[in-house]
């Protein structure tokens, strides 16, 4: 691995404050000479923002945000950067999803890696090194979706074409609904009412053309979305 002269510097992008206020403290207790926090983001907008004004080597990025989601802000830092410009911030999403078409969408929109909400401290902090020194870093499992999609087992277009039909949210609710998490459950894990996870729900299955909570299961198996 490649010796850093200083602390790995480090935006974290997370729509939820207890999260980031997590990370941070994983972080910072690895040590000031392994990375250093620079500066929370909660939406596009704010990352963005401050990815432009700290310049970190390496930027901790949620799939789902508010503003149109982590590749977005890649896609708006890269055009206002250069995605190869000397300096320009690596990127790992760090995400509650390990669904297939996150984790390939992120990747072909510019992350280096990507890694779930499971990973411990010190796995984190491993990770972030790792990236900053340029390499590709996944959470074991995670490794095998990309490699089916360049080797074309995974109908990427299909899967992007039927996901685009419903908002970030709705992806959410579906996901959760599919593994079989009750409204009550759902609407915990989101942070939203259990009147909006049903109103989230009802958009979905008529988006997808579905009828009831089992066919949505079998329609996200299908397309390795669990």
């Amino acid at each position: 691995m490649t010796e850093h002269p200083r602390p790995v510097r480090v935006v974290v992008v997370d729509d939820h404050a207890m999260f980031r206020a997590g990370v941070r403290a994983e972080l910072v207790a690895a040590g000031a000479a392994e990375v250093e926090v620079l500066a929370e983001a909660a939406d596009v907008d704010s990352a963005v923002a401050a990815i432009a004004q700290h310049a970190p080597d390496v930027v901790l990025l949620d799939v789902h945000l508010p503003g149109g989601g982590g590749v977005e802000v890649m896609r708006r830092t890269s055009a206002s950067a250069g995605a190869a410009a000397p300096g320009s911030p690596r990127y790992l999403a760090l995400s509650v999803s390990d669904a297939a078409e996150d984790v390939i969408g992120a990747i072909r929109g510019g992350a280096r890696g990507y890694v779930t909400k499971t990973i411990t401290g010190p796995e984190l902090v491993s990770a972030i090194r790792r990236v900053a020194d340029g390499d590709a870093v996944f959470s074991p499992r995670l490794a095998g979706f990309v490699l089916d999609a360049f080797a074309g087992s995974i109908e990427v277009a299909a899967v992007d074409e039927d996901l685009d039909r419903l908002t970030e949210r709705e992806r959410e609710v579906m996901r959760l609904i599919a593994r079989g998490y009750a409204y009550k459950e759902v609407a915990k894990e989101l942070f939203i009412s259990i009147k909006t996870v049903e109103t989230h729900m009802s958009s979905v299955l008529r988006k997808l053309q579905l009828s009831s909570r089992h066919e949505l299961t079998r329609w996200a198996s299908d397309r390795r979305l669990l």
